[in-house]
């Protein structure tokens, strides 16, 4: 499971903008997570849960914010969601080589008293 080594690494960020900023103790941790970056929310929580006393943050909350990966099609310009058809353009059926979004780990925003 590598939501744990993903959840070490975010509050470790966590506690050391606490500590810089002269925080006491966090509050809240948010994070954005897209749906091709192989992160399970689930598994995410998790973690958090089972880390959050060793980094001050024993009574903090983890917010996902998660991010539907987003093609465009290289032929016909067209953008759809990787969900609804995986690589393949809904348009004109050629393979799309670019993704827009869905790639996001990313630890967005830290609140702390």
């Amino acid at each position: 499971m590598h939501e744990v080594g993903i959840m070490e690494g975010a509050l470790d960020m966590a506690r050391r903008l606490l500590e810089e900023n002269g925080g006491s103790r966090l509050v809240r941790v948010h994070m954005t997570i897209g749906s091709l970056s192989g992160v399970v929310p689930d598994a995410l929580q998790s973690a958090f849960l089972a880390l959050k006393d060793a980094y001050a943050a024993g009574n903090a909350a983890l917010e996902v914010t998660w991010v539907e990966a987003l093609c465009r099609c290289d032929d016909c310009q067209e953008d759809f969601l990787f969900t609804d058809h995986g690589y393949i353009c809904p348009g004109c059926g050629e393979p799309a080589l670019a993704i827009l979004r869905g790639r996001e780990l990313e630890l967005t925003r830290v609140e702390w008293e």
